[in-house]
């Protein structure tokens, strides 16, 4: 099957990649010329822009996005829509809040053209392990780019599919589904993304608190001097919080058991906002995943005006003075 990809980053380019792999044609296209170079170095076809790439394509056509959320793609898609021909898809594979994949759906439609929604998971390590991709959209379209989905998708692999499952969906056992109309792609990796937030702040301070068993203030007796990365590889195998994050944690610590490499600042890419967000128009307690997300913005902060004021208070009703 032939696919139009715009967007060549750390994903894009291996989305590329793996569907060449499986015998489809890329026609790939991104404002580093760069990168476009190194797909057609790989015997994929070029674009020098969005009005050559249409010309590449054969009607009916698909044009995957895989750009930044929010101006980027919206202007990719505006740009798009007065390039492509009714019955024409596009596919938005970044991270995109669904009200706006529900809005753009209807003004696609409006003109003849498709939409589909893909939350797409699997980070740079996408290319050899598969992409997990929650789609949504019209049935018609995401039927015909099922080659594509598939060829992305990890397979069955290993697994085995969950006890009681006879009879259901067979293509969430290979690793891709549709989960509705437009939007419900991108609402479902929102709060796969949100539930992502919780666990890595689970590991983080469960392994803050191993690190500190050493601590000079604690009682001789109740100091333990942990070696962390080992903790970390010993949770790998059989333990019940064993996963792929734990899989990550432990290489990270194996590479650098201190984290010196790091400064602490974690960023937030939208999703846990949104998904908070949404956990508060549906009135639902989200109470791990909100304070997952403001950790985040607790660690991009250093000597806090917050922190001054909670000092300055002890210092005032207790006396206590900071430490030195």
């Amino acid at each position: 099957m032939q696919l139009g990809i715009v967007g060549l980053g750390r994903m894009g380019g291996n989305i590329a990649r793996r569907l060449a792999r499986a015998g489809h044609q890329c026609v790939v296209f991104d404002q580093n010329a760069a990168a476009v170079k190194s797909l057609a170095g790989e015997g994929m076809s070029a674009a020098t822009g969005l009005d050559a790439l249409m010309k590449q394509l054969a009607k009916p056509r698909a044009v995957w996005l895989m750009l930044p959320s929010g101006d980027v793609t919206e202007k990719a898609i505006e740009q798009l829509s007065t390039l492509l021909d009714r019955g024409d898809v596009i596919i938005d594979g970044g991270n995109t809040f669904y009200k706006d994949d529900i809005r753009r759906a209807k003004a696609l439609k409006a003109k003849g053209l498709h939409y589909a929604d893909c939350g797409t998971s699997g980070g740079v390590w996408g290319l050899e392990r598969g992409y997990c991709l929650m789609i949504g959209g019209e049935k018609e379209a995401v039927d015909r780019l099922g080659p594509i989905f598939q060829a992305l998708a990890p397979g069955k692999g290993e697994i085995e599919a969950t006890a009681g499952r006879e009879g259901r969906n067979a293509r969430a056992e290979q690793g891709y589904l549709h989960c509705g109309p437009a939007g419900a792609g991108h609402f479902v990796k929102m709060v796969h993304n949100g539930i992502e937030y919780g666990l890595m702040q689970a590991y983080a301070e469960g392994f803050h608190i191993l690190r500190g068993a050493n601590a000079e203030h604690l009682p001789a007796e109740q100091r333990y001097d942990l070696d962390v990365a080992d903790i970390a590889e010993l949770w790998r195998r059989g333990s019940v919080i064993g996963s792929w994050l734990l899989d990550l944690t432990a290489m990270a610590l194996a590479e650098d058991p201190k984290l010196d490499g790091f400064s602490g600042n974690v960023a937030d890419s939208g999703e846990g906002r949104w998904t908070v967000n949404t956990a508060i128009e549906q009135a639902v307690p989200a109470h791990v995943l909100t304070a997952a997300l403001y950790a985040r913005f607790r660690s991009r902060e250093r000597d806090s005006f917050a922190d001054k004021l909670l000092s300055a208070m002890r210092k005032k009703f207790g006396g206590h003075v900071e430490p030195k």
